[in-house]
C-alpha cells in the first residue's frame, strides 16, 4: 500500500528540541493534571441529511463455518449506470453539505496563500548537469529544470503544464539517463496508478516518438547510452475493469529506442507465479541490471528475491542470488561485483550486507554495518560511502561511513525532524538532502561528503510565522504498557481546557513509518486554534520489525488499541475532549480510522477516512489488494479471518448506533484502493446511523489513490476537508 503546534509541557511530554538516542519509547512519569474549567459546549448539531436510497441485496458468504452477509455487493459493480447515478447522488448531498459551512471560502482563500510557495525537490546529478523538480507555486504541476551548475542559470527541460492544460494528465515520475543525455517521464490519467512514460532528449526538450504503456508503480531505467530502457509493464485491464483488476503477469521487457515498443523483448518473467512483480534497477556503473521480485508490489509483503543480468555479457540471462523469501533486501548500490544490501535477515533493526556476486553462497555474505539499538529507515551508497538514516523516537537521524562499516561522521541536521534524499552516484562528491518539520518548510541540503559540511541550497518562504507554533512528543502507555510514542503540534501557550478542535491521525501499517513532515495547508487548521497529533503506532516500522510484527495478521487489534488510547490520552489530558476530537487517516490510515470508528464511536466528533480498506473479506480480490495479505492475513486461514472479521471497519457497523459525523473520501482513478470500499462501508454507516451527524461520501474526480495531483485539486480538497472538521469539531473560520 506503497503508497503535529503552541505545544504543552505535561505529563509525559517532552518538547522536541534535540535528537534524543533511545532503543524504543521511553517512559515519563506526569504528575496528575491541574484542575481544569469546564470544556466549552459540544459544536452544534445539525438536521440530519436525507441519503440517497441504497437498496440491499441477499448475498450471504460462509467462512470456516460462519455466516457473512454482504448486501451491499452490487456496489461492486462500479461501471454499472446504477452505481453512477447512486455515487452522483451522494456527491450532490455532499456538495450540498459542505457548500453550505460557515467560513469555507475564507479558508480556501487561506489555503491557497499557504500552499504558494516556491519549492524544490533535491537535485541530482547525471553526466556533466543537475537536474531538479521545481514548483512555482502558480501553475498546477511541478516542471523540471537543469543546469551545468548548482549557480548556473537554470533550462526548462519538461513543462507538464503545457502538455495537459487542464492538468488532466498528471506527472507521474521521472527516470534521468546517467549519461544526463536523455530522461523518461510518466503520465498518468488523473493521477492514478496506470502510467504511460515517454522519452525526451534534454538538448532539444523534444520527445522522441516512443511511449511505454501499462506501467505501474516501478519507473523505467534507461541504459548509459541512453538508447534502450528497461521497464515493467502489466497485462492491459480488460475495458471497465481499470480500478478491480489484480496485479498479476508482471514482466520485465527491454526497449530499444526508435522501435515499435509492440518488438519489446521480455528479460524476465515467472509465468510460474503470476503475483510476483518486479522491480529492475541499472546499477550506477551500468554494468547489471539488478531485480528486486515481491510476492504483490515489492515491498508489500517486507520479503523480496534478487537477481540480477550482466549487461556487459550480450546474451546472458538472469542469475538468481537470493532465491528465498526470508527477509526484506533493499538494494543500495554496487562495488564492482559487490553489491550491497539493507536486510532484515536476523536483524529487526535492519543492518547492511556485502554479496560479492563472484563468490555468492551466504556463509560468504559479509556484514558491513551491524544492526543497532535504533531502526534503519532509510539508506544510500553514494561517493563510496554509505548513509544510514535511522528513526530516533519516530524522528531522523543520519551517519555516514564508509564501505566497510567504519563510521565517519554524524551528519548534524537542522533539528527535529525528516530528512529524506542522500542519493547520488559512487564516484558523486556530493549528495543533497531536504529537511522538514511539523512547521519547517522542506529546505534543501547540499551535503559535501568529503568534509561533512551541510550547506543550504534552496530554502522556501511560506506566508507564516513558525514561531507561532511548537510541537511536543508524549510517550502514553498502550493497552498493554507499551509506551507509543505522539506528536502534537499546536499554537504556543494551549490551554488545558478539554475544548481544543483536534485532529489525531497515524499509519501503522506495512512496516512504514510515520515521521514530521511539512503540509502548508495545515498551517490554516493550527493558526485557528486547532491542535494536530500524531501517533506512531504498532504496525509501523518506528522501532523495527518487533514494532511492525506486533500488529500483524491475527495481532492487528494491537494496532487499534493504540490509536484509541492516544486518543484518550489527549481526553484525559485536556487537550481536547470527544465533541472536539477528529479522527483521519489515508490508505492503511483510512483503514484504521474507520475500524476506530466502529469501536469507539463515542470518542469522536468527526471522522474522515481518505482511500481507506474497508472490506477486510475481500480486499484481496481487487487491485493491488492480494499483496497486503502479508500485513492483514488472509480468509483462508481461521485465525486471521477471525482478525479480519473482528476489525473489518465494513462488518463491524452496528444498526441503531449514534456515529460521530464522517466524510469518506475516495477518488474515481484510485487503482490501488478501490472506490469500492469507500462506497459499501457509506451505504452501511448511513443506514445504521441513528443521530443526526451527516454521514457523506466524497468521490474526488480525475484524482488517483492520493488525492489530486494539480495545485488547484490540492487546495479544493485540502480545504474542503479542514473545513468539515472545523464544523463538526468547534472550529472558528472567520
Amino acid at each position: 500500500m506503497r503508497t503535529a503546534i503552541a505545544l504543552l509541557v505535561v505529563g509525559c511530554s517532552a518538547p522536541v528540541t534535540a535528537p534524543a538516542p533511545a532503543a524504543g519509547p521511553r517512559p515519563v512519569e506526569a504528575p496528575a493534571p491541574a484542575a481544569q474549567p469546564p470544556p466549552p459546549p459540544p459544536p452544534p448539531v445539525h438536521a440530519r441529511p436525507s441519503y440517497p436510497h441504497a437498496r440491499t441485496g441477499d448475498v450471504t458468504d460462509t467462512f470456516h463455518g460462519t455466516a457473512v452477509a454482504d448486501p451491499y455487493r452490487w456496489l461492486e459493480d462500479m461501471g454499472s449506470p446504477e452505481v453512477g447515478q447512486w455515487v452522483r447522488d451522494e456527491n450532490a448531498l455532499t456538495d450540498s453539505y459542505l457548500g453550505a459551512l460557515p467560513g469555507r471560502e475564507a479558508l480556501q482563500r487561506r489555503i491557497a496563500e499557504l500552499v504558494s510557495y516556491e519549492a524544490f525537490r533535491a537535485p541530482t546529478r547525471r553526466g556533466p548537469r543537475y537536474f531538479w523538480v521545481h514548483g512555482d507555486g502558480k501553475h498546477n504541476q511541478p516542471t523540471v529544470w537543469t543546469a551545468a551548475a548548482l549557480d548556473a542559470a537554470p533550462s526548462l527541460v519538461l513543462d507538464p503544464n503545457a502538455i495537459s492544460t487542464d492538468g488532466s494528465l498528471a506527472f507521474a515520475g521521472l527516470s534521468i539517463g546517467h549519461s544526463g543525455k536523455r530522461l523518461a517521464y510518466g503520465l498518468s490519467i488523473g493521477g492514478g496508478d496506470w502510467q504511460t512514460w515517454r522519452l525526451r532528449d534534454v538538448a532539444t526538450t523534444r520527445d522522441l516518438p516512443d511511449e511505454l504503456a501499462h506501467i505501474k508503480y516501478y519507473r523505467p531505467e534507461l541504459t548509459r547510452d541512453a538508447t534502450g530502457v528497461y521497464y515493467s509493464r502489466f497485462p492491459p485491464p480488460p475495458p471497465g475493469k481499470e480500478l478491480t483488476e489484480t496485479d498479476h503477469d508482471c514482466k520485465i521487457y527491454f526497449h530499444k529506442v526508435g522501435t515499435p515498443a509492440g518488438r519489446d523483448t521480455v528479460v524476465y518473467e515467472r509465468p510460474d507465479h503470476p503475483t510476483w512483480q518486479f522491480e529492475p534497477i541499472v546499477t550506477r556503473d551500468d554494468r547489471y541490471l539488478v531485480i528486486i521480485t515481491g510476492d504483490g508490489q515489492v515491498g508489500d509483503r517486507g520479503v523480496e528475491l534478487v537477481s540480477y543480468l550482466d549487461l556487459q555479457r550480450p546474451g546472458s540471462k538472469p542469475v538468481a542470488l537470493i532465491d528465498q523469501y526470508d527477509a526484506e533486501y533493499r538494494f543500495l548500490g554496487n562495488d564492482g561485483p559487490v553489491f550491497y544490501f539493507v536486510t532484515t535477515l536476523g536483524a529487526a533493526n535492519k543492518r547492511v550486507i556485502a554479496i560479492d556476486i563472484r563468490r555468492p553462497a551466504r556463509e560468504r555474505w559479509q556484514e558491513v554495518i551491524a544492526e543497532g539499538p535504533n531502526a534503519i529507515q532509510g539508506a544510500s551508497l553514494v561517493g563510496h560511502q554509505l548513509i544510514i538514516t535511522t528513526l530516533q523516537d519516530a524522528h531522523h537521524a543520519v551517519a555516514a561511513y564508509d564501505l566497510h562499516g567504519k563510521k565517519l561522521r554524524d551528519v548534524e541536521l537542522p533539528g527535529i525532524g525528516s530528512a529524506p534524499g542522500f542519493g547520488g552516484g559512487p564516484d558523486d562528491k556530493e549528495t543533497f538532502y531536504t529537511f522538514a518539520g511539523f512547521t519547517m518548510p522542506g529546505a534543501v541540503y547540499r551535503y559535501d561528503l568529503a568534509t561533512g559540511t551541510s550547506t543550504p541550497w534552496k530554502s522556501p518562504q511560506v506566508a507564516f510565522d513558525p514561531s507561532s507554533f511548537e510541537t511536543t512528543q508524549v510517550f502514553f502507555p498502550g493497552k498493554d504498557g507499551t509506551k507509543v510514542p505522539m506528536f502534537i503540534t499546536a499554537k504556543k501557550g494551549l490551554p488545558h481546557d478539554g475544548g481544543n478542535p483536534t485532529i489525531l491521525t497515524a499509519y501503522g501499517f506495512g512496516g512504514i513509518s510515520s515521521t514530521p513532515r511539512f503540509d502548508a495547508a495545515r498551517v490554516a487548521w493550527l493558526e485557528r486554534g486547532g491542535v494536530y497529533a500524531l501517533v506512531n503506532i504498532r504496525g509501523g516500522g518506528e522501532y523495527g520489525e518487533a514494532w511492525h510484527l506486533a500488529a500483524r495478521r491475527e495481532h492487528r487489534q494491537v494496532a487499534y488499541d493504540d490509536f484509541l488510547a492516544a486518543g484518550d490520552w489527549l481526553v484525559a489530558n485536556k487537550i481536547t475532549s470527544p465533541p472536539h476530537l477528529g479522527a483521519t487517516g489515508a490508505s492503511g490510515g483510512g483503514m484504521l480510522v474507520a475500524g476506530a470508528l466502529m469501536q469507539r464511536p463515542d470518542l469522536f466528533g468527526a471522522v474522515l477516512p481518505h482511500a481507506g480498506v474497508h472490506d477486510l473479506l475481500r480486499f484481496q480480490l481487487f487491485g493491488q489488494g492480494a499483496g497486503w495479505q502479508g500485513d492483514l492475513g488472509t480468509i483462508e486461514n481461521p485465525a486471521e479471518f477471525a482478525a479480519l472479521r473482528a476489525t473489518s471497519p465494513l462488518h463491524n457497523v452496528r444498526a441503531g448506533t449514534h456515529y460521530p459525523a464522517v466524510l469518506l473520501t475516495t477518488a474515481d482513478h484510485d487503482v490501488r484502493v478501490a472506490p469500492l470500499h469507500s462506497y459499501k462501508l457509506a451505504a452501511a454507516l448511513q443506514a445504521a446511523q441513528a443521530g443526526a451527524a451527516p454521514i457523506l461520501l466524497r468521490v474526488e474526480t480525475a484524482s488517483g489513490h492520493g488525492g489530486g495531483t494539480t495545485r488547484t485539486q490540492a487546495i479544493d480538497q485540502q480545504s474542503e476537508r479542514y473545513a468539515f472538521f472545523a464544523a463538526q469539531l468547534g472550529l472558528k473560520l472567520e
